[in-house]
């Protein structure tokens, strides 16, 4: 997109659309994005988490029926807070917190957390993440 705007704004010549298309590419750029691969029974779901103000709300993703993981990247797309991670064992009539994890800034692009392995439940069942950091500012 960076490279593509000079060539659209010389081709409309219009200063509102080259000023469009720069804030679209400044935010893009500066957008917070946190991406976990989450493994169990040898399944691998991506689990993304988008910026919130408040992390209570965060949904829980299903993971093979047996675990709950939540990701939370608290803050804005341009300032980012914390990261936080929740792992959860699922049983007949609850969820039980197994892992929690927090991550303060600098982050710097790349891996964020390591490679994580979880073990729970009677048989130890085990889960596994990795959760990669795309951009944003500290």
């Amino acid at each position: 997109m960076q490279k593509m705007t000079p060539l659209i704004c010389r081709l409309f010549q219009s200063a509102a659309v080259c000023f469009l298309l720069g804030a679209m590419t400044a935010r893009s750029a500066a957008a917070a994005s946190l991406q976990c691969q989450v493994t169990y029974a040898g399944s691998t779901q991506i689990v993304v988490a988008d910026p919130v103000t408040e992390p209570y709300p965060v949904p829980s993703v299903d993971i093979g029926g047996r675990f709950r993981f939540k990701p939370v990247v608290v803050g804005t797309a341009a300032q980012t807070a914390r990261v936080l991670i929740y792992a959860y064992e699922m049983d007949a009539d609850q969820a039980r917190l197994i892992h929690q994890a927090k991550y303060l800034p600098p982050f710097h692009t790349g891996n964020l957390t390591g490679k994580h392995y979880l073990y729970a439940g009677p048989l130890e069942r085990e889960l596994s993440y990795v959760c990669e950091w795309g951009g944003g500012q500290p």
